[in-house]
């Protein structure tokens, strides 16, 4: 609707986990290299934490491209866990491409499972199984999680395991029910919200990434203004900026302003960060001075004119 406006070749914000427009923080590079690592040494159960929004989804669906790149390779992806235990096997079963009378009972499942891994293993192949929101997991699944990750041979897991989840499946695996399940973590891994410059850096990448040009788009204080609102969430960000985008074409507006964003904000009930940012999760690393100088100081010395330095990741995955 916008983009000709603009000059852009695409919509930067949609909301879909487009692992081209995947921002490399560095603690989602950190995320990346453990999921990737989890995967390619058949780890066991590697677990992903990150609020909603903060950019798990993109990050798996980077991982499992780049897996599904290399020959003989199998990815399962399960995005809807708040199955029964019958359902969670049928789809097991369909997705690993066994018999169907194999989701009629565990045993006949996990024999035939473990048959059908020990023959990849030999060509050389090494399936994995990624649950995302698994924090919806009901604690019967999380129970056939641990059985899945038992499958081995005396020298190494069959099934490599990946749980992506909010905080709350952290906290579930600290209950004494789970236990067992929480010592089978064998790498753990957290992403958290942008900071400021890293809302900056999001911002200014997708625009670019969709053949526009950040500066002559949005303003700054526009941009502190949806760090503000966002408390450096992706989700939220994206939310924010193609709303605004839409409110300033109608408006026959370039750029994008602060006052602009406020309203956007406010038809979406968000509220500000408390104390302009301060104690927040995405102010975590704005810089020393924040504390003595104020953070809009500090933030009025980031590159944003110049911004296109910080994305040279992105060129590489584009």
């Amino acid at each position: 609707m916008y983009e000709a406006f603009f000059g852009l070749r695409e919509r930067p914000f949609d909301l879909t986990p487009n692992p081209r427009y995947l921002l490399l923080t560095p603690t989602h590079r950190e995320a990346l290299a453990n999921l990737e690592y989890g995967i390619a040494a058949a780890k066991g159960l590697t677990l992903l934490i990150g609020e909603a929004g903060t950019g798990k989804t993109t990050l798996l669906r980077r991982v499992l491209a780049l897996r599904m790149s290399t020959a003989g390779s199998q990815c399962v992806y399960l995005n809807n866990p708040a199955l029964s235990r019958g359902e969670f096997y049928e789809f097991l079963t369909a997705q690993f491409g066994l018999t169907p009378d194999a989701a009629g009972s565990k045993a006949r499942f996990l024999e035939a499972l473990e048959l059908d891994l020990r023959q990849r293993q030999i060509a050389g192949m090494t399936p994995v199984l990624v649950i995302d929101e698994a924090q919806s997991l009901p604690d019967e699944l999380l129970e056939e999680v641990r059985l899945l990750a038992n499958i081995e041979t005396d020298t190494a897991k069959l099934l490599p395991l990946v749980l992506a989840g909010q905080p709350e499946l952290a906290v579930r695996l600290n209950q004494a029910g789970l236990r067992q399940l929480k010592q089978r973590v064998t790498l753990r891994c957290e992403i958290a919200p942008l900071t400021l410059a890293e809302t900056a850096a999001y911002i200014a990448g997708r625009i670019r990434l969709a053949g526009g040009d950040a500066p002559s788009l949005m303003s700054r204080d526009a941009v502190i203004r949806v760090f503000e609102y966002s408390a450096g969430v992706p989700r939220l960000i994206s939310v924010l900026c193609d709303n605004a985008l839409m409110t300033a074409f109608a408006a026959g507006q370039r750029p994008i302003d602060a006052d602009m964003i406020r309203a956007v904000a406010r038809d979406f009930d968000l509220s500000p960060m408390p104390g302009g940012g301060r104690g927040s999760p995405g102010f975590r690393t704005v810089g020393p001075a924040t504390q003595a100088i104020g953070w809009r100081a500090t933030v009025s010395k980031l590159p944003w004119l110049r911004i296109r330095g910080a994305f040279r990741h992105q060129e590489q995955l584009s």
